[in-house]
């Protein structure tokens, strides 16, 4: 695999090839606010759901969804708060976290849902 960018290009897009299967609709990809990025907007069953994407091609430095630290939940909250003024939202919300772990030649996929608030 290339580099790291070109890695996280790769899972979100497992990730929401993923997200489609299960029933989500793809609201938006790389959504920015000032200098914070949500990787996936989705909605569905009526939640919007805010979904970051790790990817990681091993556990060596540990698990994909660990690398989501407070700090990095506050900014994606900030960003969300953003999302839901600019698009009128009123409904429910939850953030997620979807790891994709390469493997050899496949990949896993593991869904967090509510992985923070």
């Amino acid at each position: 695999m290339g580099n790291n960018k070109e890695l996280g290009d790769k899972g979100e897009g497992i990730a929401a090839d993923y997200l489609q299967k299960e029933g989500y609709e793809i609201k938006a990809r790389n959504y920015r606010y000032s200098r914070n990025e949500i990787d996936i907007v989705a909605l569905k069953d009526k939640i919007l759901v805010f979904v970051e994407v790790k990817t990681r091609t091993s556990n060596y430095f540990g698990y994909p969804e660990e690398s989501v630290t407070d700090r990095k939940a506050e900014l994606i909250m900030e960003a969300a708060d953003n999302y839901i003024y600019e698009n009128g939202w009123q409904g429910d919300i939850r953030f997620d976290i979807i790891a994709i772990e390469f493997q050899s030649h496949k990949h896993l996929v593991h869904h967090f849902r509510d992985a923070f608030f």
